[in-house]
């Protein structure tokens, strides 16, 4: 999903996206804050110009692939909450550690349910693009955990910034309740101000004790993670375009004046197409019996007498 890039909640369409550009005179140029921000620069510029990413910040995302996007953030955020929970105690991750504020399996784990209903397990699969940005988790968080700094910075801040105008964007294109069932991953309880707690976090992250080297490493991993988001992305994007336009919800779909009048009900009995279903051609038929002629008459002349009552 395009919440894996850090950006303003403002802005045009193509920089929803982007970093924000928040003036912070405490940070020093060689603090990891500021060199994940200059360091991932080019990356989110291609991540942000994917087709996917492009159609979802337009509103044009079907809702089948939504569902499917919800699912490999779902394969995508346990794999990193359950290394992080391994390296919890670890000095070059403990700081940055907020289970509370920050966790998403449990809220992906609702919007599956309500896409899906309660045997939601036993329909989704990690695709092949996600299984690879899954490995890797799984690889920094039990060979590198000091790269694991890389892969929470990328997800959670990002999730925390663009992410919540994607999900107004969801929302209205998607026509979800309200009440946010199918955009938990975007709701976070815990965090009462978005913008003080990334101040928080980027904080926490320049305090680690951690020489030139291994920040270099994380920014590269960083970039990594993002070449990680980008296949995702592009995996979507193709199984976008096989997909079928989704039929209206709400039961007969409705035919608004434009394009080809067969594929709607009520003009298919002209045409003889209409299914024994077809509620239009259903009423016709039964408006034609004897019998229901002579029921609808006799109403036609009660409700006569009525209003000849009432008007005088």
């Amino acid at each position: 999903m395009p919440s894996a890039m850090e950006g303003s909640e403002g802005g045009e369409e193509g920089e929803i996206l982007r970093y924000e550009e928040t003036e912070d005179n405490n940070v020093s140029p060689t603090d990891l804050s500021e060199l994940l921000k200059e360091g991932t620069k080019e990356s989110h510029d291609r991540a942000e110009n994917t087709q996917f990413v492009k159609d979802f910040l337009k509103g044009r995302i079907k809702k089948e692939l939504f569902k499917l996007a919800t699912a490999a953030l779902y394969f995508t955020y346990s794999a990193l909450e359950e290394e992080m929970d391994r390296n919890k105690d670890n000095p070059a991750f403990a700081p940055l550690y907020f289970p509370l504020e920050l966790h998403r399996r449990e809220a992906l784990a609702k919007d599956l349910e309500y896409f899906y209903g309660e045997d939601w397990k036993e329909k989704v699969q990690c695709s092949e693009a996600t299984q690879q940005y899954v490995d890797r988790i799984h690889h920094v968080g039990q060979h590198e955990p000091e790269l694991l700094v890389a892969h929470a910075y990328t997800r959670y801040m990002g999730d925390l910034s663009g992410g919540q105008v994607l999900k107004k964007v969801a929302q209205r294109a998607l026509k979800l309740p309200s009440t946010e069932e199918g955009i938990q991953f975007y709701v976070f309880d815990n965090i009462s101000n978005a913008q003080q707690f990334k101040q928080l976090y980027r904080a926490r992250m320049n305090a680690l004790d951690l020489d030139k080297n291994t920040k270099e490493r994380i920014v590269e991993e960083a970039n990594r993670a993002f070449r990680f988001n980008m296949q995702v992305f592009d995996e979507l994007d193709k199984i976008g375009r096989s997909l079928t336009e989704e039929a209206q919800d709400g039961g007969f779909p409705v035919h608004d004046g434009k394009g080809d009048r067969r594929k709607c009900p009520y003009y298919a009995d002209k045409l003889g197409k209409a299914g024994p279903g077809c509620p239009y051609r259903a009423a016709l038929a039964l408006a034609k019996q004897p019998l229901v002629q002579l029921l609808l008459a006799a109403c036609v002349a009660v409700a006569a007498g009525a209003a000849a009552w009432y008007i005088l």
